[in-house]
Order: C-alpha cells, then structure tokens, then sequence
C-alpha cells in the first residue's frame, strides 16, 4: 500500500496530486448525484413560476435524479435569491428569477443581503417577457388614449396596480407617468395575481400585467387589452397595439426571465447546466409552449446574461432616480 507517511510536506502534496491524476474523470464529473432544488423567489402561478416549472420538468427528464421547485416569495424576489447566494456553490440549488431581484431591486435597497452580480454566476438567458397594459372588461376605456386623457384631466385618482414595489410592472407604470406627462396612484399587491385580481374587479385602474397570467383573461373579455411594451406586436394578440402605435413613443419594457447558480459554483457544472437549459429551449415543444405565453425565447448563454442585467440595471436605475421611487 502506497503511504505518504515518511514523505516531506511538498513530496506529499505531489504524491496527493498523482494520486488524483489517476481517478477517473466521471468520478470527478458526478453531478447530479442527488436532487435539486430550483428556487423560483416569487409564488406560484406567475410568469417566473411558470417558466421554471417548465424548465425543471424537463430537467428532471434529462439530468439523472431529480429537479424539484421551492416558491420562495418576498421581498419581491430578494428572498428567494438570498436562500440561493447563501447555498452551497454545488450546484445543488439553482435560482430561476426574473429582472426584478437582480436589476431593478437593487437600485431601491442599497443593503440587500446578497449582491445582484457577484453572488451569483450566470447560467442562461431563458427569454424576454413583453408585458400588456389592461383594464377590467367593463371599463369605459377604449384603448390607452383614453386611459391617459382621463388622468389628465383627474391627476392621481386612477390608480394602477403592480405585483409589488420594485417589480418591473411598477416600473413600467411609473414609466408611463413619466413619458405620458400624468400622475396615477400605485398601488403594490403581494404578486402579479393579486394585482390582477383586483384589476378584474375594478378595483384598480389598470396595470401592465405578464402575458401568461392575463392572457386567458384577455381571451374570455374579462380584461381589456390596451397596448403591449414590446417593439413588434404579439402573436397572441396580433389585434393588440404597441405602445408606440398606441400614442406613447419610445416605450419599449420587457421583463427576462433567466438562471443562476451561487458565486463559486465549478465551471463544469456551470457550462454544463447552461448547455441543457439551451438544449430546452431549442425543442419545438418548449418553443411553443413559451411562445404562446408571450415569451420570446432567447436562450442566450453567461455573457449574454450579464449583459443585459447590466443595461436593465442601468436603465431602471435611471427611471427610479428621476422619479423619486423609495423602496417601501
């Protein structure tokens, strides 16, 4: 039996490293080895949710083992990516989020328990998620002309609704005020559905609500569709105007939805992550499925992650300091 019992401290660090030089590299290459665990930080029911439910099913599918979702809401995501920043870097525990915890809340809570970039490690831009403005069904408003000469003519009594301070759909309101020249009442709700609960109602004037969770309500005429954020029209509602053709120029805001391991995480099981996650999304089936929510699928890799966290960041910081937003 070999021994480095007698060897001198730089003998035996050699002869450790031979040693391992000699285990096979699938010893090395074990992971997944046991379960893992996506954390989407937001509740369930809602466009992040939703797309990782989708990846994670298909995950499971591919990678030995299991793939498991952990809703881990609050804070509007800060929770949920807190968990992960604190997780092991093993590759065990994988955030799907969205724009909101990694480049808009940052800019209104200068001490988060985690740092939106060096905490984590990119994996994978899954895809871009325009969003739509919308009105209950019953609403007197016709399109979003309308919506914006009422508020005019009534500065701060229409309200608009988010899924929470700091979430890209408040943003995309507070945008509007900025661009349209008028003054709306928000109102935060604990979630995307809740806000959209009570637009439904009547409750709230209106909202920019995520594709997939308006989209059916869109289709019974139980909300009113008044433009969509992104550049081109939608497919799922070619009849829909953009926000340009709709009177407010220059007004394109797409949330992304995208994956991340802590900060440390092996390159190996980085790359290999981000290869499978692309792989996902390039089948037809995924495609589809993301497509008919709204979502463009981008399935762009680390770098491409990085970059658009950093313009998002850059951009929405602008937004929130030129309108005074306070985290609440």
């Amino acid at each position: 039996m070999f021994s480095t019992r007698f060897l001198r401290p730089a003998a035996c660090v050699a002869a450790v490293l031979a040693l391992a030089a000699q285990i096979p590299a699938g010893a090395q290459d074990a992971w997944p080895s046991k379960t893992i665990t996506y954390v989407v930080p937001y509740p369930p029911g809602g466009t992040t949710d939703i797309v990782g439910r989708l990846i994670a099913q298909r995950l499971g599918a591919i990678l030995p083992g299991t793939v498991i979702i952990d809703n881990k809401p609050g804070a509007t995501g800060a929770i949920g990516s807190a968990f992960v920043a604190r997780s092991a870097p093993d590759g065990y525990t994988i955030l799907g989020t969205s724009i909101g915890p990694q480049a808009i809340v940052p800019n209104l809570v200068p001490k988060l328990t985690y740092d939106p970039v060096k905490s984590f490690q990119p994996v994978a831009l899954v895809g871009t998620v325009p969003h739509v403005a919308v009105v209950a069904g019953s609403s007197s408003y016709r399109s979003l002309g309308e919506l914006i000469a009422d508020a005019r003519k009534r500065p701060g009594q229409l309200v608009f609704a988010s899924g929470g301070n700091g979430t890209i759909l408040q943003m995309q309101g507070e945008l509007l005020k900025m661009q349209a020249r008028i003054d709306m009442l928000h109102v935060p709700y604990k979630g995307d559905i809740p806000a959209l609960q009570d637009v439904l109602a009547g409750h709230a004037t209106m909202m920019f609500a995520p594709i997939a969770a308006a989209l059916p309500h869109i289709q019974s005429g139980k909300l009113k569709a008044l433009a969509v954020t992104s550049k081109e029209r939608l497919k799922p509602l070619p009849a829909v105007p953009t926000m340009a053709e709709a009177g407010v120029p220059d007004f394109v805001a797409e949330q992304w939805q995208a994956v991340y391991l802590p900060a440390g995480t092996p390159d190996a099981i980085t790359r290999r992550l981000s290869t499978e996650v692309k792989r996902i999304l390039a089948e037809p089936a995924v495609t589809a499925k993301l497509e008919g929510l709204g979502i463009t699928p981008v399935a762009g890799g680390p770098q491409e992650l990085a970059e658009i966290q950093k313009a998002d960041t850059l951009k929405w910081g602008k937004v929130i300091k030129e309108a005074g937003i306070k985290a609440e």
